[in-house]
């Protein structure tokens, strides 16, 4: 009798490229975390960790707002996935942005929620018009706060208005639906295709809300931090625009530069915009502060991460014991 049966041959393979994407991301976040470390040991500061745990909470349910879009993309399009399934997917998939390149959080994501009436190609797409979106929102956001409050930038504004229009035209149903039959994404199929007419202007309408909400969030996350470090304690509400501008304008920096995760570049360009948003906050402490969040943001990740996970394998466990759940 052979030793394999041919299920089992054909298993083995995808088990393996699965650790190696586990352990490329491990690899890159640690390279990560050494760096900003790094960063941090120069600028010795005392930090209240309370703050820093409510930045982390922010972030999470910024993010929330996000995988709540993304999950309404895939439900448009016919994909029957459920709902934390693919927030699994969508916080998994954000560890894939240390890996240099975009392609690992696209892998990632569409691989978690690939099975039984989910279309790989389409979950694909699916994880395009959300990212799209929110850099789309993100960049109107700081545009629309650099126009209103700092009209002597003109080169910021039209910088952001910019990145809104590159981001943001190709999120037009009728714009994306042409595009993806163009480039035709994992060689959809004309069934595959059709699916995208769900993609209608209820569902970017729907989009940008959540994004804007998620943004705002984003920034309540960065002044949380500025508060962990002494320099800001007034109410965040006053100044939530300056926290949203700076995060948002520097988070779509970051991602236009295709750096993994946009590393350096996105602490770079935060550090500028604080420093030019907020003068009382000085260089050193606009530095820490950028390193300091991205610290937080990454350690919400895996938090969350394992949450997930561990309710992920309960429902599996409950499942093999045949008791079933819906998830």
């Amino acid at each position: 009798m052979p030793d394999q049966s041919p299920t089992r041959r054909r298993h083995w393979p995808i088990v393996a490229i699965k650790l190696l994407i586990v352990v490329l991301v491990v690899w890159f976040i640690r390279r990560t975390i050494v760096d900003a470390w790094r960063e941090l040991e120069s600028h010795p500061l005392q930090v209240d960790y309370g703050w820093l745990a409510a930045a982390g909470g922010f972030y999470l349910l910024g993010t929330f707002f996000c995988g709540v879009f993304w999950h309404r993309i895939l439900r448009a399009m016919g994909q029957e996935v459920g709902f934390w399934k693919a927030l699994r997917a969508f916080y998994v998939g954000h560890l894939g942005k240390y890996v240099p390149g975009k392609a690992m959080v696209v892998v990632l994501r569409a691989g978690m929620i690939r099975g039984s009436g989910v279309d790989a190609p389409l979950a694909v797409v699916s994880v395009f018009l959300e990212t799209l979106t929110m850099m789309a929102v993100g960049a109107l956001m700081a545009a629309g706060i650099v126009a209103f409050w700092f009209r002597g930038q003109p080169l910021l504004f039209w910088a952001s208005l910019g990145m809104m229009a590159v981001a943001g035209f190709p999120t037009l149903p009728p714009v994306f639906r042409a595009l993806v039959r163009i480039v035709n994404l994992g060689r959809l199929s004309p069934a595959q295709l059709g699916k995208l007419n769900g993609l209608g202007y209820g569902t970017v309408v729907l989009g940008w809300i959540l994004n804007v909400i998620g943004w705002a969030l984003l920034g309540l996350s960065y002044w949380a931090v500025l508060r962990a470090l002494g320099v800001d304690d007034q109410n965040p509400l006053d100044r939530l625009h300056l926290y949203t501008a700076a995060v948002s304008l520097a988070t779509v920096v970051g991602f236009i530069s295709m750096v993994p995760s946009g590393a350096v570049v996105r602490e770079a360009a935060l550090t500028q915009a604080t420093k030019l948003m907020m003068p009382g906050v000085g260089d050193s402490i606009a530095l820490v502060a950028a390193v300091v969040l991205r610290l937080v943001w990454l350690a919400a990740e895996l938090v969350v991460l394992g949450v997930l996970s561990i309710r992920g394998w309960k429902r599996r466990g409950m499942r093999d014991k045949g008791l079933g759940t819906r998830d």
